[in-house]
């Protein structure tokens, strides 16, 4: 155990998981949670209108740690409102807050070792840390002396570059005092609204980074990250925070150079998703969205960027064949999945 953990003037942690319909992984989420090496915290999980065993399962953890209390929805929220719901549940004592999603786990020493690198540095608003997600490890990019760097500093390079250090609920670590000027905390109730708060917030504080896996992540088709991922949603989120965010990080010149070059890179994506056959669902998904940036879809961009994936794949026929029997392979699949559905 580090010296932090072995002061006897700990900061108070509050501890938050949102969860819904989550019987299947709350308990080893919960076990990580009283696992840890610090231990000045409190858990609160917060029920939204769970339909399983998730209550049950709450409530028995609660009658065996005094320091968890299970906050229950009236109505069902969407998993961003269910956050908001549980950042408001933080007291003015409360000096950090971590989330711990209901289907993920942190390592022992997660709290410890967050807590004690922003002790150290007061102007920092969020530390992250690195993310086991499978067999990938996430959120690297920063190097690895870098333990704090300014909130502007972090967040200009993410939209310059290809850095992404933004992390997601689990592998961050927020600054109670900066959830409670900020409420709602998250902006918005799309996917995206972690990491939309990181930009919201940084630009006015110092951002930290513990270079160790603190957190690991479940990946399973349940998790809301798949239904994102499976039409695109995170190409869309990536433009989204760019042209909110990035006027207040990048000159004009930067932002509008940048710009086209997001802009640019996303059509070339969605040509390739017109050869992978794309349902329909998935191109209403992205004229929906598009028209609600004030960018409504250019159809002429997105067959000239279909000719050039055309173009590109007569050079290499062997991956063309390759990705045509992957695409094909995954409709038949698909087909197959849904006459099993209707038969049922």
């Amino acid at each position: 155990m580090g010296n932090l953990a072995m002061s006897t003037n700990l900061p108070l942690v509050t501890v938050v998981t949102p969860v819904y319909n989550g019987q299947k992984y709350l308990p080893e989420c919960i076990e990580s949670v009283l696992a840890q090496t610090y231990q000045n915290f409190e858990y609160v999980i917060v029920n939204n209108c769970s339909t399983d065993g998730t209550l049950d399962i709450a409530k028995a953890y609660a009658k065996q740690d005094r320091r968890i209390t299970v906050h229950c929805n009236d109505t069902f929220v969407n998993c961003e409102e269910n956050h908001n719901i549980a950042f408001s549940l933080i007291p003015s004592q409360s000096k950090y807050c971590k989330v711990v999603s209901a289907d993920d786990r942190i390592a022992a020493e997660c709290l410890e070792k967050m807590i004690a690198l922003a002790e150290a540095h007061p102007a920092i608003a969020m530390v992250g840390s690195y993310q086991q997600s499978g067999e990938t490890v996430r959120w690297k990019g920063l190097p690895v002396k870098t333990q704090v760097i300014s909130g502007r500093e972090v967040c200009r390079s993410s939209f310059l570059t290809s850095l992404d250090v933004s992390g997601d609920p689990t592998s961050l670590l927020y600054r109670s005092d900066l959830i409670r000027k900020n409420q709602p905390f998250f902006p918005h109730s799309l996917p995206h609204a972690d990491t939309s708060s990181f930009y919201k917030y940084l630009q006015y504080y110092d951002f930290g980074f513990v270079h160790e896996i603190l957190s690991i992540e479940r990946v399973h088709d349940q998790q809301v990250s798949t239904a994102v991922h499976s039409l695109g949603a995170g190409n869309v989120a990536t433009l989204e925070n760019f042209l909110v965010y990035g006027p207040m990080y990048l000159n004009e010149v930067e932002f509008e150079g940048r710009k086209q070059e997001i802009f640019a890179r996303y059509y070339r994506w969605l040509g390739g998703n017109v050869l992978k056959m794309r349902e329909k669902e998935f191109w209403e998904y992205h004229t929906v969205r598009l028209r609600e940036l004030g960018y409504p879809i250019q159809w002429k961009k997105v067959i000239r960027a279909t000719m050039d994936e055309i173009l590109d794949e007569i050079k290499n026929p062997y991956v063309a064949l390759g990705k045509l029997f992957t695409v094909v392979r995954a409709k038949y699949n698909n087909c197959d999945v849904n006459t099993d559905q209707v038969a049922k």
